[in-house]
Parts: structure tokens; sequence; C-alpha cells
């Protein structure tokens, strides 16, 4: 259990946690905030969705630049990053601030794409690397869920509703990079139109 792994399995143990905190929503109070009324159990969870997030970019720079890369880290570390993601978006939608149809998007567009790095790991036994729309489109869905979990804090005083404007350019970069992984990778189909 090398450091990455560790990371990733710490990434992993948080997610529930995270969960709990806005399944249960402790009436810890509200902050009221630069225009913002804050309450301080979604605080929590962005601190820890923000501790989630750094465990992923430092896992990965760690595996790669001390050649730590295993088996364990190129499966769990996507799957944490997914769970993560899809837990704050599912909560949104209970919460009302994302509606269903704009997260089934992203999940099945996750679901895909990880079906599509299986086969592609498979026929080739390359791993499909992460290409810049896709980074693009993690980039912006986490900064949308913070953001929604911070109810727009320093954006709510001049009424930018920034959390929304990111999840619609999640929500873009989301489609856009599915297709761009599809279309690239078109190849690996090639048997069954024959």
């Amino acid at each position: 259990m090398n450091l990455p792994n560790k990371l990733t399995v710490f990434r992993i143990i948080l997610i529930p946690v995270f969960m709990i905190i806005l399944a249960v929503d402790p009436a810890w109070g509200i902050w009221s905030v630069a225009g913002t009324q804050l309450p301080i159990s979604h605080f929590v969870a962005a601190i820890i969705f923000i501790v989630a997030s750094l465990t992923d970019f430092l896992d990965g720079q760690i595996a790669r630049r001390q050649n730590l890369v295993t088996n364990f880290g190129k499966f769990a570390d996507p799957l944490a990053d997914k769970l993560l993601v899809m837990t704050a978006l599912i909560f949104f939608v209970q919460f009302n601030w994302v509606p269903a149809w704009m997260v089934a998007i992203i999940i099945i567009r996750e679901l895909s794409i990880t079906g599509l790095r299986t086969l592609i790991v498979e026929n080739n036994g390359k791993v499909l690397a992460a290409a810049m729309p896709g980074k693009i489109k993690t980039a912006s869905q986490m900064v949308a869920i913070i953001f929604f979990l911070l109810h727009d804090f320093g954006f709510a005083a001049v009424h930018i509703p920034f959390a929304e404007i990111m999840i619609w350019i999640a929500l873009i970069a989301t489609i856009y990079s599915g297709i761009d992984y599809f279309y690239k990778n078109r190849d690996v189909f090639n048997d069954g139109f024959k």
C-alpha cells in the first residue's frame, strides 16, 4: 500500500463521511457572510470535498513522479473520483439545486467512458489517458460542486449564480468530452460492423 494508494483509500473513506453530513444535515447553524446564508454543515461538506479533490490531484502526481503506478491505483483512483462527484450531484438533485436530467447525462457519460476504458484495456492493453476536454469536465464539475456547497460564497453578494454557470459549463464539457473520447476510439467497435 504505497502513498498514492493510501491517498486514494483515504478519499474513498471520505465519501461516506461527506454523504452522512449531507444526509443528516446536523443543526450546526448558519453563517451569514458576504451576502450568503451558508449552513455550517454545507461548509464542512465543502471542506471534505476540497480535501478529497486535493488527494485526487496529489495521488496521481506522486504515482507518476515516483513510478508508483499500480493496478489498484488504476482501478480505485478514477472510481473514487466518480463516486465522490456522483454522490454530490445526487444530493444536489434532492436539494433541488440541479435538475435530475442534467445529473443523469453526467452519470451516463461517466459510466459509458468507464466501459470504453475497459474495452480499450482489453483490446490494446493501453489505459485511455484523460484528454483536455475530460480535464475541463472534471475541473468544472468540482468547482461547481464546491460553489453549490458554499451557496455561491463571494458571488451571491453580486447576484452571480456562479455554481449554476459552472454546472452548465460542466454539462457542455461532459457531452463534448464523451463524444470526443468515443470518436477518437471508434476503432474499438470495428468488429461489430464487419
